[in-house]
């Protein structure tokens, strides 16, 4: 037997499988569009249509009973996409050495930041978006939105601002009772803060 020989046999044999995949592949496409067909509901007299009718039947109907009674009536209903996570207790409400509860707190405190961010951005999209449509006259038609954003903006900084980074609870905490002590002695900042 020659080195020619051997690949002649494997190619052949790859040759094999491929045909013999490809029609097994077939058979399901037709099996699965009969299926389909059956589940219309459409009375046919057929004997194959029938039978496949009651295979069908016989690999569904346990599964979506399961599903019917059991699953569906112990799920909770809620959006997939709206998570609520429970409020845990903020970093002011922590035992200094509680490393567990500053970790909540650091964890809640970035989950926030990303809120209040997205909600920022959002009412930035909306003043821009109203800027795009509304011109020539997007100085009077858009000023509530850029009040509103403004105002959001100011809180946001008044939160967040010049954290950095690595800021987290615990510094945004620091910054807040500073702020309320230079409050105390010079006035209020801003009138968000009165």
């Amino acid at each position: 037997m020659t080195l020619t020989a051997g690949k002649n046999r494997a190619s052949q044999h790859s040759i094999k499988s491929l045909n013999f995949l490809s029609n097994y592949f077939r058979l399901w496409t037709v099996l699965f569009n009969l299926f389909k067909m059956v589940q219309d509901g459409e009375p046919d007299n057929n004997l194959f249509r029938a039978f496949v009718n009651a295979l069908y039947n016989t690999v569904d109907s346990p599964v979506t009973w399961f599903r019917e009674k059991i699953v569906e009536p112990n799920q909770k209903k809620y959006p997939w996409y709206h998570q609520q996570f429970r409020r845990v207790p903020t970093i002011d409400q922590c035992y200094t050495d509680d490393v567990l509860c500053d970790f909540e707190a650091n964890v809640q405190f970035k989950r926030d930041r990303a809120v209040d961010s997205e909600i920022l951005s959002i009412l930035r999209q909306r003043y821009e978006d109203c800027m795009l449509y509304e011109r020539p006259d997007h100085l009077t038609v858009c000023k509530p939105l850029w009040e509103k954003y403004k105002d959001a903006e100011e809180a946001w900084f008044i939160k967040y601002g010049d954290l950095g980074a690595y800021g987290d609870a615990r510094k945004a905490y620091m910054k807040q009772k500073h702020r309320m002590i230079w409050e105390r002695r010079y006035g209020p900042l801003s009138d968000m803060t009165k």
